[in-house]
């Protein structure tokens, strides 16, 4: 992208946040939310949009707007390595809406910081033998094991064997690219099978594959599923509530 693309990008993103304070002025605050839920929808990697809207939500008592950005604005601050940032918009986002669970985000902060760390606790889990990495998901949780394959820049397919459910994710140089669970495949089977909190894994040595799966980094992934993953039980409970 060119310099003046960039600059034309940072026109649009600065016009929306001017327009979105003028109608914050005259009393529309409707109307700025709208302004600037369009503008993060041409520029989803916009922090200083995703952080307008968060406090506009925030002053609006929208608490479940105001969570969505708070967990988009962490993962985008993961990716660019501001991990207190990060941590402090996970622990803002439980605070707009409590039901939702940080745990795993919370995790992914630590790993990033420490990517020492579950390389080690992989070496511990893995057979000394063994050819390929395995471990039972009860000592080594599936996180853990993404985290050491990115780590490790490895080719292959992670397998996962579960009581309720199996299949495999599949990574180039460490990064996902698809996955396969039952007759699911790409996103909807990674997300049955990040769920597993129990059975085996093992990952051999494979591909290249053709990727299925398009996101920024493994983080971004496990963040955006983890969200769509709280916001589907918390609806869930609110239909339970009302019937």
């Amino acid at each position: 992208m060119s310099g003046q693309e960039y600059r034309g990008i940072d026109a649009e993103i600065e016009a929306a946040l001017l327009d979105s304070e003028l109608f914050i002025k005259y009393g529309s605050m409707g109307r700025a939310i709208s302004r600037l839920q369009e503008a993060i929808a041409r520029y989803p990697h916009s922090i200083e949009l995703r952080e307008r809207l968060r406090e506009v939500a925030a002053t609006m008592k929208l608490h479940g707007e105001a969570a969505r950005q708070c967990l988009a604005l962490a993962r985008l601050y993961i990716e660019r390595e501001n991990f207190d940032a990060a941590r402090e918009r996970l622990l803002k986002a439980k605070e707009h809406a409590p039901a939702i669970s940080i745990a795993a985000g919370l995790e992914a902060i630590r790993r990033a910081r420490r990517p020492e760390i579950a390389s080690a606790e992989m070496a511990k889990a893995t057979p000394p033998s063994a050819v390929i990495l395995a471990g039972d998901l009860a000592l080594v949780s599936i996180f853990d094991c993404i985290q050491t394959i990115e780590n490790s820049r490895l080719t292959g397919a992670l397998a996962i064997t579960g009581s309720t459910r199996s299949g495999r994710i599949l990574f180039n140089d460490g990064q996902i690219v698809d996955a396969e669970c039952g007759a699911e495949r790409g996103v909807e089977a990674f997300r049955a099978l990040i769920e597993a909190a129990a059975g085996t894994f093992n990952f051999e040595r494979g591909g290249p594959y053709p990727a299925a799966i398009a996101a920024a980094s493994n983080t971004s992934l496990l963040l955006e599923t983890l969200r769509q993953l709280d916001e589907e039980r918390a609806g869930d409970r609110a239909e339970e509530d009302l019937a």
